[in-house]
């Protein structure tokens, strides 16, 4: 007991002691608030860039994918559950979500060296992006679709004959995921011509 506390009076007394000008426990006190309202001013900043104003607020989102997701039922349906761009495209997991804003920090660079910064140019490149969105989609086991839809709760017997069988045998044995049939679900499809097994 004696030696724990002749520890933790040295230990106070490293921290008392001046470095220059302050003392160690003025610095960590200082650099304790200073990671506060960094973390802060960050976590702030994520959830600015994580909503659907920020994603429509430049013109090649807003004139190009918003207005198509407009006429979805992900975006308009009788029950007043509405999907916004962040729900599909950024996962909910804190960790995940990091990792997809580090990827969407490459995008970035699309948009200031004007890569889709016309419709014609946003057709021509539009597989290509769709191509990348489908992978990603595919490699996390559809994240962002099984957030609002949870594959234990479906109701087999509501959906139709087709679905039910998709549903209840690839989907249920992990042999595919949710983007796999459901391309083009909320957005249009880009010109799949030359694609094979595509109709």
């Amino acid at each position: 007991m004696k030696a724990l506390i002749a520890w933790l009076l040295g230990y106070w007394q490293v921290l008392r002691r001046p470095s220059v000008h302050y003392s160690l426990g003025f610095l960590t006190l200082i650099g304790f608030v200073a990671g506060i309202v960094f973390w802060g001013g960050f976590n702030t900043a994520l959830e600015a860039t994580n909503s659907e104003k920020f994603c429509t607020s430049c013109h090649e989102m807003r004139d190009n994918v918003f207005v198509e997701l407009k006429d979805t039922i992900h975006y308009s349906n009788r029950s007043g559950v509405r999907a916004t761009c962040p729900d599909c495209h950024v996962p909910h997991q804190w960790t995940d979500k990091i990792a997809r804003k580090m990827q969407a920090s490459k995008e970035v660079w699309g948009k200031i060296f004007g890569t889709i910064n016309t419709r014609e140019k946003f057709v021509e490149h539009r597989r290509e992006l769709a191509e990348h969105e489908w992978a990603r989609l595919k490699a996390n086991d559809s994240l962002e679709c099984r957030n609002c839809h949870n594959f234990e709760f479906m109701d087999f017997t509501r959906q139709s004959q087709r679905a039910r069988q998709m549903h209840s045998t690839a989907l249920a044995s992990g042999k595919a995921t949710c983007i796999d049939c459901h391309k083009g679900i909320a957005h249009h499809l880009p010109d799949m011509s030359g694609v094979p097994g595509w109709k």
